[in-house]
């Protein structure tokens, strides 16, 4: 099931990609590995990891929450629908192979801007035939229009998983928290939060490196203190679940994560910092890493 979005024509959306600015769903991409991205986006992640040399695990980490909160939320709690804002670029494992893996016939709204997420939303529309995904051409600062698209695929009488992952760092208080409270105040009693968040409390030097590389490219940052991601799930009175807002490795990491595709040491000594990236085996991180926090939350 597909939404309008899909039918633009693809010279339109060539014309809406600015290849000369970095982009926050791209700069993600290449730390991820895929190719969906430009030189100024991969010049970007250069700038980022040689300001915190580590910070690919703060990625990394980020992406195997939403692997561990997504499948936690479907095998454990019986969750039949997401809603995924700030999608990014598709990759390995997406909401719906993790969730429909589990559970075929569940629902998976995805939502996103960037004109590049769209020409490959496609590729996240391959749902089992028990399931459904839809694409959103919308921006997380249109809360009454994502709604209102998303009730095409998904119920709302219904508990629904709402994904903010990597996403509010890149927005406005004034924007944030009125938006969140938007969207969680529309889902129906028995819905989660999924929240991530980038944050100066744990390790401030290396991540207000990273900030100023991105500011100086003309992205908003905005790292918010433990207190203020909490702010997101009391301000909708949601029960934050166990255990708690947390440094996003310690959020039920008991498994840890898959290891990364093998590879030569010769063979990987001839790539570039940003190409080892996605052979680098996150289970290897400590405190000192990370700066990323990570909740989920439920509506009573």
């Amino acid at each position: 099931m597909a939404g309008d979005a899909l039918s633009q024509d693809p010279a339109d959306l060539r014309r809406r990609i600015d290849t000369t600015k970095a982009h926050p769903a791209r700069v993600y991409d290449v730390f991820l590995g895929g190719k969906d991205n430009y030189p100024v986006d991969r010049e970007a992640a250069g700038a980022a990891l040689a300001a915190n040399p580590r910070g690919y695990l703060d990625v990394r980490h980020n992406r195997d929450f939403l692997r561990r909160a997504v499948t936690t939320l479907t095998k454990d709690e019986g969750v039949r629908q997401f809603l995924d804002i700030g999608t990014g670029l598709p990759t390995a494992e997406n909401v719906h192979q993790i969730a429909q893996d589990i559970t075929p016939g569940t629902r998976v709204v995805y939502v996103d801007n960037d004109p590049v997420v769209l020409a490959h939303a496609r590729a996240l529309l391959t749902s089992g035939p028990e399931g459904a995904t839809d694409y959103i051409d919308a921006d997380f600062r249109e809360p009454a229009r994502i709604l209102e698209e998303a009730a095409r695929t998904l119920d709302f009488d219904e508990p629904i998983a709402l994904c903010l992952v990597a996403l509010l760092h890149f927005v406005e208080d004034e924007v944030a928290y009125p938006v969140v409270r938007e969207l969680v105040d529309a889902l129906p009693a028995g819905s989660r939060l999924v929240l991530t968040h980038l944050t100066e409390d744990l390790n401030p030097s290396k991540i207000r490196a990273v900030r100023d590389t991105y500011t100086k490219r003309g992205f908003t940052f905005v790292l918010r203190s433990r207190d203020e991601v909490a702010r997101f799930f009391e301000q909708s009175g949601l029960a934050v679940d166990e255990p708690g807002v947390v440094p996003v490795h310690h959020w039920r990491f008991e498994g840890g994560a898959p290891l990364p595709p093998e590879m030569e040491p010769h063979t990987l000594a001839a790539l570039d910092d940003i190409e080892k990236v996605r052979y680098r085996d996150i289970n290897d991180v400590t405190d000192a890493d990370i700066n990323v926090y990570a909740a989920t939350g439920r509506k009573g």
